[in-house]
């Protein structure tokens, strides 16, 4: 809750970090002013690559309260606008799943060591980087809970993978170490119902804390304002939960 009179301090800028291998890789790094303690959250973009409504993404949780981090996925694959460097990467296959740990590896390890920061660290991603948010915190200790926002190839068929993708996100359920929030819109193509379906079967077979959210009439990528997608009521309910979320994983 806000108040008029108190204070907020927000810095936010592209920073180097240490990615997969030892390989630098740029990030855009947003938080609060101030000693803290402060929670965390690394911010891992999708697949039309890390654009805009990344940067305000990520500098919206800084004005929550959160260390934010987005690292930028495609860096070795070279620079220009975001949709050119996502056009070849996809035409490249995507991004190697390992390599996209190791990245987001070195981004929970700048938030856990930053000097403001109470140690807790969540993950968050739409799709293609909730895919990659929902692998990295089963590969991964240290997460405090994971928001997949309709993440997509989550549950991958046989013939979906690839040297790049060799086992579906899924499949590592069972080393998941920290709570789940999904947020799906039912008319999704990626992840159909049936995927959010298969995916909760797997989180109940294991024994896992979740929770889920569907929303009727919203289909992929609802929570982008700037795209004929966009439900506003679904997004704000949705933009509740996740705040909701946090407040009982990486807050307290």
């Amino acid at each position: 809750m806000y108040e008029t009179n108190q204070y907020e301090g927000i810095i936010a800028e592209t920073v180097m970090i240490a990615g997969h291998n030892g390989d630098d890789i740029n990030a855009y790094f947003a938080r609060p002013l101030g000693p803290g303690p402060h929670p965390a959250i690394v911010v891992i973009h999708h697949m039309p690559g890390w654009d805009l409504w990344y940067r305000e993404v990520t500098h919206k949780f800084a004005h929550h309260g959160y260390l934010a981090l987005s690292p930028n996925l495609y860096y070795r694959d070279g620079h220009g606008t975001p949709e050119d460097v996502a056009a070849k990467v996809r035409a490249g296959g995507g991004v190697a799943d390992n390599q996209v740990v190791g990245d987001v590896a070195g981004a929970l390890r700048v938030l856990r060591n930053h000097p403001t920061s109470n140690g807790k660290v969540a993950v968050f991603g739409t799709c293609s980087g909730a895919r990659h948010a929902y692998l990295s915190a089963c590969q991964l200790p240290g997460f405090a809970g994971i928001i997949d926002c309709w993440g997509g190839r989550i549950v991958m068929n046989e013939q979906e993978l690839s040297v790049k993708q060799p086992v579906a996100p899924v499949d590592y359920t069972a080393t998941l170490s920290c709570p789940v929030l999904g947020i799906f819109g039912d008319e999704d193509f990626n992840p159909t119902p049936d995927h959010v379906n298969a995916l909760e079967a797997a989180l109940k077979a294991h024994g896992k804390s979740y929770e889920f959210h569907r929303y009727p009439e919203a289909g992929h990528g609802f929570f982008y304002y700037d795209r004929p997608a966009y439900r506003q009521a679904q997004a704000m309910d949705g933009w509740q939960k996740i705040f909701a979320f946090l407040d009982r994983t990486v807050r307290i």
